[in-house]
């Protein structure tokens, strides 16, 4: 009698055009949430900026010297511009720690300019305050800088921890 339970690995759902990870639990995924502060001060900023220039303007009947209600929009726009940016950063990835291997997002078209680093080709993980170097070669000679600046402080040793174990697990 054949089993139920089948080895196939579980199909790959759709979700706004893009597809899912098939197992995600077995993936570390890090965002560029300390990118993202900036942005949302920018945000808050811009926005209450915006809010100052529309309430002086009711103002202006009184006053014709101050400034039109429509200058409220420059700020406006720049306050949306920083929320969909803050937004960005905190919710896509920068790096993903995959069963595959290392996978690093550019800010820019990340689904193009993605890079994928293999597990067996990372001999060497070296710790920084502001980097961490994924060597390629037992001397040293080649590999990839990582900066950790994107990363939240409080997730850094996690992610090198992770990386470390990860790099000595598959050199054993």
């Amino acid at each position: 009698m054949p089993s139920e339970r089948s080895s196939h690995p579980p199909p790959l759902r759709k979700y706004s055009g893009l597809m899912a990870v098939a197992e995600p639990h077995k993936e570390l995924r890090f965002t560029r949430s300390a990118q993202a502060v900036p942005f949302w001060i920018g945000a808050a900023i811009f926005g209450i900026a915006t809010i100052i220039l529309l309430t002086v303007s009711f103002y202006r009947s009184d006053n014709p010297a101050l400034p039109h209600p429509l200058w409220a929009a420059i700020p406006l726009v720049l306050t949306w511009l920083c929320v969909r940016i803050a937004i960005r950063c905190t919710k896509h990835a920068y790096l993903i720690l995959s069963p595959l291997g290392v996978e690093v997002f550019p800010f820019f078209k990340p689904a193009s300019g993605m890079q994928m680093i293999p597990w067996t080709q990372i001999t060497e993980v070296e710790e920084g305050s502001h980097l961490i170097t994924l060597h390629f070669s037992e001397d040293q000679s080649s590999g990839i800088h990582l900066s950790l600046s994107p990363i939240e402080k409080s997730k850094r040793p996690l992610l090198a921890k992770a990386l470390t174990g990860r790099v000595n697990k598959t050199s054993l």
